[in-house]
């Protein structure tokens, strides 16, 4: 990669809102200063660098980053009301970094603010909640969730809800029942953003032929590329353009390397073997540490490459971004670490004959058409 591409990247973005679909920040923050909220924000000092962390304000200056959906993230093993509880004390995590560090991120809701936000110097900062179970069947908690600012839901993470099949667990409702088709009209009707990352490729076709607004892929990439659940099959980022959705590549290894992926099933296949819950995070980071398998392969930015590259050849040039799930990932790709490292990605599309405007479209602008559209719809 030559110096020239990425001081081109890097003008760019300056000039172009970068819109990251997915950051597990506040859910490592909770690690390490525990569930109060206001605890955890404190726990780390994000003004310097934490080698800890794939994201603090050093790297993500670094990076160009203008707009961010902060993940308010809650584990499968909260349920019910404390699922609720708990998704609530995150979404305090982040109105609380937007308190603590005011020079830094701010708060929105809209397009246009986040585009005032990024024309202030400040990040764009929005919520995502992480996994449908977090709403405890309530159509009336996600009514709550929206009006606290969070603006996209997960349908599922890796387990089923009782209402839609998530793509890590065994098929149980044929994609949505009808009680998960209610709460994707009570989403479009809301102007939450219906985010398909994580489910079953049943689950994604349902959500698509119910919603009336455009869906997005908040951090998934290409299962033609690599063969993995969480990745998006063809067939489905070929209905993007008639819904007008976004596929968001994210840059987790084991999602985008073949290498880093047949690495996991071996460590899936140990933990088994071992009866550990291998779609349970917690138990999966304590297993490797002691673990006596393979080392693990390296993923890298071309890696990266290739799965945009494929979702802008299925879906097009409109409907693909970025949802890095960086502090989501115990590591990340060769030259894409931590958040400072948004150029180089930018820089190798560049050097491979994408033009600024195609870039800008992959970078935020076909994000923020989204976030219109959903609140048009809503409004």
């Amino acid at each position: 990669m030559t110096n020239e591409a990425l001081q081109r990247a890097t003008k760019l973005l300056d000039a172009t809102i970068l819109a990251d679909g997915h950051n597990d920040l506040p859910w490592e923050l909770r690690q390490h200063g525990g569930p109060n909220p206001v605890e955890a924000a404190a726990s780390l000092d994000l003004t310097v660098r934490q080698p800890a962390l794939h994201t603090d304000f050093p790297k993500l200056a670094d990076g160009k980053l203008g707009m961010q959906f902060w993940s308010v993230y809650v584990p499968c093993e909260f349920e019910g009301h404390s699922a609720v509880t708990a998704v609530l004390e995150q979404i305090e995590v982040v109105h609380q970094l937007a308190e603590r560090y005011p020079d830094r991120l701010r708060l929105v809701d809209t397009a246009d603010e986040a585009e005032a936000a990024f024309a202030d110097g400040r990040i764009a900062s929005l919520l995502g909640a992480e996994g449908g179970h977090s709403i405890a069947e309530s159509l009336g908690v996600l009514r709550i969730l929206r009006r606290l600012g969070v603006r996209y839901m997960t349908l599922t993470h890796n387990f089923n809800t009782t209402w839609a099949d998530s793509g890590t667990d065994e098929p149980a409702h044929g994609g949505l029942t009808e009680f998960g088709r209610d709460v994707v009209r009570e989403m479009n009707k809301i102007g939450m953003m219906v985010d398909l990352s994580h489910v079953a490729p049943s689950t994604m076709r349902a959500a698509i032929e119910v919603s009336s607004v455009p869906v997005i892929f908040s951090h998934s990439s290409c299962l033609a590329v690599n063969d993995h659940p969480r990745n998006i099959p063809d067939d489905v980022l070929a209905l993007l353009p008639g819904n007008g959705g976004v596929a968001m590549t994210t840059f987790v290894p084991a999602f985008i390397s073949p290498k880093v992926s047949a690495w996991d099933q071996e460590l899936k296949a140990a933990m088994e073997a071992a009866g550990k819950e291998y779609r349970n995070l917690a138990q999966r980071g304590e297993f490797v540490k002691e673990w006596d398998g393979p080392v693990k392969p390296k993923a890298t930015v071309d890696d990266v490459v290739a799965h945009v590259e494929h979702a802008r050849e299925v879906a097009g040039i409109d409907h693909i971004g970025l949802g890095g799930d960086y502090d989501g990932v115990g590591t990340l790709p060769e030259g894409l670490e931590d958040t400072s490292k948004y150029p180089v990605l930018f820089a190798a599309l560049l050097e491979r004959g994408w033009s600024d405007e195609d870039c800008a479209k992959l970078a935020g602008k076909n994000t923020l058409r989204v976030l219109r559209e959903v609140d048009g719809f809503a409004r």
